[in-house]
């Protein structure tokens, strides 16, 4: 049975509508969607709507993606509609029709159908892995050989909640500096590029030799007015150069390095990573999924290539039958706190809620750090900006001064 998206419109009210369905061949589509009112006007295989999508351009199929929240939203209703004693079938038929994203029904409907043709829930989520991640497949794959879906996507949905809320504050708590920082650049390249230039043939009709710093007005305006296409090449190869660079190997595990070793942003990027490892790793070990597995899971989920080889060396000696704590304590990265609770939940079986509680710190440590750096960077930027407009009306007013005094 083929998967097709389709176009239509209702009989009777002559509304356009589009939405996702099964059927063994157009014709049939064509039936069915006539008993339901609607007069087929377009259908599209699900094979050739995956090639179309290879063909879109990439921006436009981030804005279709579904998000964290998304996901999140959708698993919570999975997990109540089968804690209700919905089979899973009908548990899928009903969230097709719930969803609205297009990408996201698409995926459900082709789910449901292997899963209809008895394919396990898991298997048939590895067909998606841009809508669910590893993470997201070995859990279900763990609750299904225990019994336990419901109650792993209910600990899957609390895990991606609390994901998309913390990506969610520090997203919001950036957003006003970042805004500053462009109306700022902007104001600075107007007055640079259209109001001093106006000033230059003044400042040469004046006898006397202009102050240092008016001559680096002059210069700095008359190189973005005249250059800019070329400085505009010039930032375009650097960006260039620099993201080649940073996805070889030792570009990404150099960058990676550096980051963790800026200043105050370092730490905030460790405890980041921390948080995620914490929970991540305390997710799928309630889950059921092994520790091993649940490594070399938690390992391409930090983003950072240093604390992911000190995950993979882990692994590597977890094998050798040493503990989690041991390695993750003589890399340094981990702060002594996180490897020492992470011990002694080894020690007493409560490795997930030691786990959990480590992320839940961080979480807090994160959310105050980002609080504490917003209320630095706002007075921060605005003397900046402050200090660059001032110092262009200085080397404006100036000469102009000198020229009036010289004058009278």
């Amino acid at each position: 049975m083929a998967v097709y998206e389709y176009r239509g419109i209702l009989i009777g009210s002559g509304k356009p509508t589009k939405g996702v369905r099964d059927a063994d061949n157009a014709k049939t589509l064509r039936s069915l969607l006539r008993k339901d009112g609607i007069l087929l006007t377009s259908a599209t295989e699900e094979q050739a709507v995956k090639e179309r999508e290879k063909r879109d351009i990439k921006v436009f199929n981030v804005f279709s993606r579904p998000s964290t929240g998304d996901i999140a939203v959708m698993t919570r209703q999975l997990a109540t509609l089968l804690r209700a004693g919905i089979p899973l079938f009908e548990s899928l038929n009903a969230l097709i029709e719930q969803v609205e994203k297009e990408t996201l029904k698409r995926a459900l409907t082709n789910i449901r159908e292997q899963v209809k043709e008895g394919t396990s829930f898991a298997k048939a989520l590895e067909g998606h892995p841009t809508i669910f991640p590893p993470l997201y497949v070995n859990m279900v794959r763990a609750g299904e050989a225990s019994g336990t879906l419901e109650a792993v996507l209910e600990r899957l949905t609390l895990f991606m909640e609390n994901q998309a809320k913390l990506k969610g504050k520090v997203t919001a708590a950036m957003a006003y500096p970042a805004l500053m920082a462009i109306i700022g650049t902007l104001l600075i390249s107007v007055l640079m590029i259209a109001v001093v230039p106006n000033l230059i043939t003044t400042f040469e009709s004046m006898d006397q030799a202009l102050p240092w710093y008016t001559q680096l007005l002059i210069f700095a305006s008359d190189t973005m007015g005249k250059y800019w296409w070329l400085l505009a090449i010039m930032l375009g190869g650097f960006i260039y150069v620099f993201r080649r660079w940073k996805n070889t190997t030792n570009g990404r595990l150099a960058w990676h390095a550096f980051l963790l070793k800026v200043p105050v942003f370092g730490s905030l990027f460790s405890m980041l990573a921390i948080s995620r490892f914490s929970r991540t790793l305390a997710t799928l070990l309630a889950a059921g999924v092994n520790l091993l597995q649940a490594m070399d899971i938690v390992k391409n989920v930090l983003d950072n290539a240093v604390l992911e080889k000190v995950v993979a060396d882990a692994i590597a000696n977890i094998r050798e039958g040493q503990t989690i704590a041991d390695p993750l304590k003589r890399s340094k990265r981990f702060p002594p706190i996180v490897t020492h609770m992470i011990a002694i939940g080894e020690k007493s079986g409560q490795l997930e809620n030691m786990l959990e509680n480590v992320a839940i710190a961080y979480d807090s440590a994160v959310e105050t750090r980002v609080q504490v750096l917003t209320s630095l960077l706002e007075p921060l930027m605005i003397v900046v900006m402050g200090g660059a407009v001032a110092f262009i009306a200085f080397s404006i007013l100036m000469p102009l001064i000198q020229m009036s005094n010289f004058a009278g």
